[in-house]
């Protein structure tokens, strides 16, 4: 996953203009009187089905530049306003804009903000089990992940632990299963990882710390030029729609997959507790509705641009190659271990794991049928 602000040199970024004028709405937020909690115009009258108007102030923690993230955001806000007939509006803001790109969760908890996009794994400090709502090393796909929040019991189990900071979460998009990241080397088996430096964050980087990795954690920006003079030997991001833009291409030529530490990350929607209860329980609908819309367009976005990214990077002279087994049975034993340590003496984790565990044997055991079947015939090996 990448460095939630989004802070490169992406030649899509917003004009200085338009950032200039998103920073002096974010600052007249925050120069609002108190809070910027749920706000209702009761004066005005309602502009659908007798709704009061609400106005949001929703912070991600993705820049403008991540198009499919961010842009999965702007949907829901539009979407929003136009289902709710104007009634109910949600003003988006950048990371840093209002607030810092990995401080969404305490804002929505204080109440600073009524909502904001952002990623479960980020807050394992404060929750280890927050991960989950996000995706674990191994994990499941896209699809799977979907399915285990919706249908297998993991919304309900993660919005207890929400729960806990006054917050209610919504699924908000997956990017699908990621790539293994840009190295400057070719890498073989698992002992090849030995003193490595590379940038990764989360439990994927406390894997690959297990496996011998000199792991950093740099902001965005810095990528590229700790790379280029070899500060770092490896970095992991997105995939190519994402990682194309940041230009790695340039200086690492071996282009590894797939990224087992996030085969399906999930994003969410956090909404305050209390900005969501005073809500109508149609702008409540409304909002649910939205959040689903939103977390389809992102999926779709990066499985419509991830292959033309790829074929340019080919065109390049990416090379582009699958981990060798032996590593990947390394850092699969590892995750286990790591994530059974971190159920150790938590009941709550615990319960979640044993429960996630079974309905990851059960999804796996019918992908690797019918879905794996057809994807081996059809899909073919990649040239």
């Amino acid at each position: 996953m990448p460095d939630p602000s989004g802070s490169t040199s992406d030649p899509r970024k917003n004009s200085g203009a338009r950032f200039e004028r998103r920073r002096l709405l974010a600052l007249g937020a925050v120069a609002a009187a108190g809070s910027c909690g749920s706000r209702a115009d009761l004066g005005s009258g309602a502009a659908s089905g007798g709704s009061r108007r609400v106005r949001w102030n929703m912070a991600s923690s993705f820049g403008s530049s991540l198009r499919a993230m961010y842009g999965a955001a702007e949907l829901l806000a539009e979407n929003v306003e136009r289902m709710s007939g104007g009634s109910f509006q949600i003003r988006l803001f950048e990371a840093g804009e209002l607030v810092p790109a990995l401080q969404i969760l305490d804002a929505v908890q204080d109440g600073s903000i009524d909502a904001g996009q952002t990623a479960g794994y980020y807050y394992t400090g404060k929750n280890p089990a927050l991960a989950f709502d996000t995706c674990v090393p191994f994990g499941l796909a896209p699809r799977q992940q979907a399915a285990w929040l919706r249908h297998g019991g993991g919304l309900e189990a993660l919005r207890k632990r929400y729960a806990d900071f006054g917050i209610i979460n919504f699924p908000a998009g997956n990017t699908g299963v990621q790539m293994g990241g840009w190295f400057r080397r070719a890498v073989g088996g698992a002992a090849d990882l030995a003193g490595l430096k590379m940038r990764i964050p989360g439990l994927g980087g406390k894997v690959m710390d297990a496996l011998g990795v000199s792991v950093q954690n740099l902001a965005g920006g810095d990528i590229y030029p700790a790379l280029e003079r070899g500060a770092i030997d490896a970095t992991e991001w997105v995939g190519p729609y994402d990682d194309e833009q940041l230009g790695f291409h340039k200086v690492a030529s071996h282009y590894y997959y797939p990224g087992w530490w996030e085969p399906g990350p999930e994003l969410s929607f956090l909404v305050g507790t209390k900005a969501w209860n005073d809500l109508s329980a149609e702008h409540q609908a409304i909002f649910e509705a939205a959040t689903q819309q939103a977390a389809a367009h992102m999926q779709t976005v990066y499985d419509r641009e991830n292959p033309r990214a790829l074929e340019r990077l080919l065109q390049f002279g990416t090379q582009v190659v699958p981990f060798e087994q032996d590593l990947m049975r390394a850092a699969q034993e590892a995750s286990e271990d790591l994530l059974s340590t971190e159920a150790a003496g938590d009941g709550g984790y615990t319960d979640l794991l044993e429960s996630w565990r079974s309905f990851r044997t059960e999804t796996f055991g019918w992908f690797s049928r019918a879905e794996q079947a057809y994807a081996r015939f059809a899909f073919g090996s990649p040239s």
